[in-house]
């Protein structure tokens, strides 16, 4: 089956203190941007990009499509004030149903594998996102003093993309506006309705750049999957 997907790239990335839209840093001279559009550019499945920008970035990120010939045709939207407006702008843009995609462009290292299972899952049950287990021991702490630690079996780490069906995540979207409802993520916005949220489990390279630690997280993950292809050559 086919799906689309939106790109919210719209944040300014303040934590990351580049003094510029972090998508526009390199990953083995590759801004980050790219190696993410490459992974849904290659997909066949995927039907439509949509990328939801900040109207300062417009003309360098054409630029960087046409330097590394990026071949899909894709669509750019502006983005808003928060990431939830980013989206829904993108959303409104969305003319037929089926399966969408929302990944956070910050996360070059998505795997397809994941993409197909999480696809699958969201056709089957309009609602699906990634995950992983907490491996950390988590305590919940008020005013510097643990209160309680939380049973870690149950949680999880989410991570994008999350899918949906799109009439779905629409209504879910139109409910948060009606309501002033600003969520963590668009699965929340979901979970409003009532509508169950299935779990696909992730990886643990599925990391998003947030801050400059990251970069060097980025930079093992990407040697990593060198070795590995040179050792099924």
């Amino acid at each position: 089956m086919t799906y689309q997907v939106i790109l919210p790239a719209a944040g300014q990335g303040k934590r990351m203190g580049a003094g510029k839209n972090k998508l526009l840093l390199e990953l083995n001279g590759i801004p980050v941007l790219i190696h993410t559009l490459r992974v849904f550019e290659q997909d066949e499945a995927c039907s439509n990009i949509i990328v939801a920008i900040h109207p300062q970035d417009e003309a360098e990120f054409k630029a960087l499509f046409t330097k590394y010939n990026v071949a899909k045709a894709i669509r750019l939207v502006p983005g808003g004030k928060e990431r939830q407006d980013s989206i829904y702008n993108a959303l409104r843009t969305v003319e037929i149903d089926g399966v969408i995609l929302v990944h956070d462009a910050a996360r070059p290292f998505i795997s397809q594998e994941h993409i197909n299972s999480l696809t699958k899952m969201a056709e089957e049950t309009g609602a699906a996102i990634l995950g992983v287990p907490v491996k950390d021991t988590i305590k919940k702490v008020i005013d510097g003093v643990v209160v309680e630690t939380v049973e870690r079996s149950s949680l999880w780490a989410v991570q994008t993309p999350q899918a949906f069906r799109i009439s779905l995540l629409t209504e879910a979207y139109e409910r948060a506006e009606k309501d002033y409802f600003l969520g963590t993520d668009d699965a929340s916005l979901v979970e409003r309705l009532g509508h169950p949220v299935s779990v696909v489990e992730g990886d643990y390279d599925n990391i998003k750049l947030t801050t400059p630690e990251d970069l060097y997280f980025a930079e093992a993950i990407l040697e990593k999957r060198k070795r590995l292809d040179q050792g099924k050559k």
